[in-house]
């Protein structure tokens, strides 16, 4: 956020490490969890949402084919949009609150709640949705992509559940689908957290989507839409590994226990394979 927003005449970081760097010198590590609290509070329930809505409509479409993968996924992506929107928004403002203090002089907000709270007095429910568009092409896609490569990935890599490999297989592939998942969209996240941290300082720059892209390309030239991909994706593989092989693995248990006999597992249940 802090790569993507930044004022290209007055750069306070040079790239992904030195962002990093900087920090940790002037913010303490502690300044590296700013915003922690928003996808504490809502990560649980996007991830709970996306792989019910992506197993059910893919339950719903009847045969499992890459193309009904890919609805399934943006189908999910779409919906948790609802959830997600607020959840950044109140992310991006924490993380934009006190760039380079190590003591805050000035503190709009005190928690990721509060930012929610003081938001919608002062905007109303438009501006609780500030970037919901955006946000919304953004996931649309992004989670098709997200789904339909963890299911090639884990049908070409030949995950068996008696394979002894299987864990690491999962989370290679579960890696690989952040990392498409984020490549397919990434423009339109640069554009999101432009338009979800403007206003902050009291000037505000873009009317919309379209001006957003517009001001940004003719000011910063074509690389403003890559700007924090570096970061993105580093943090894009661990978290996605962990998260997919995680639900498939518990979705095993679960089916080899019969535990539950009518939940199928989400991502990789039709797969013509013991998995």
């Amino acid at each position: 956020v802090r790569l993507q927003v930044q004022n290209v005449e007055k750069p306070l970081y040079r790239g992904t490490f030195h962002c990093f760097q900087s920090i940790i010198k002037q913010e303490s590590a502690f300044g590296l969890y700013k915003g922690i609290g928003s996808p504490m509070m809502g990560l649980t329930f996007i991830n709970a949402l996306v792989f019910g809505v992506q197993g059910n409509t893919l339950r719903a479409l009847g045969k499992d084919t890459p193309l009904n993968q890919f609805l399934a996924g943006s189908a999910a992506g779409a919906i948790q949009c609802v959830i997600c929107c607020p959840m950044e928004l109140a992310k991006t403002r924490m993380q934009l609150q006190g760039t380079g203090e190590y003591k805050l002089k000035t503190k709009n907000y005190k928690n990721s709640l509060d930012c929610l709270i003081k938001i919608y007095q002062k905007e109303g429910l438009r501006g609780i949705n500030r970037g919901m568009v955006s946000t919304f092409i953004r996931e649309t896609p992004s989670f098709g992509f997200y789904f339909l490569t963890y299911d090639c990935m884990t049908r070409y890599l030949g995950c068996e559940a008696e394979d002894s490999y299987v864990i690491p297989k999962l989370l290679f592939s579960g890696g690989m689908s952040g990392i498409v998942s984020w490549l397919s969209t990434y423009p339109m996240d640069v554009i999101k957290s432009r338009l979800q941290a403007d206003g902050v300082g009291g000037v505000t720059q873009y009317n919309g989507i379209l001006d957003c892209i517009r001001k940004s390309y003719h000011k910063e030239g074509w690389r403003v839409f890559t700007r924090g991909l570096t970061s993105t994706l580093l943090r894009a593989f661990p978290v996605n590994a962990a998260t997919f092989a995680t639900v498939t693995v518990f979705l095993m248990y679960m089916k080899s226990e019969d535990n539950l006999p009518e939940c199928e597992p989400g991502p990789v249940i039709h797969q013509p394979s013991s998995l």
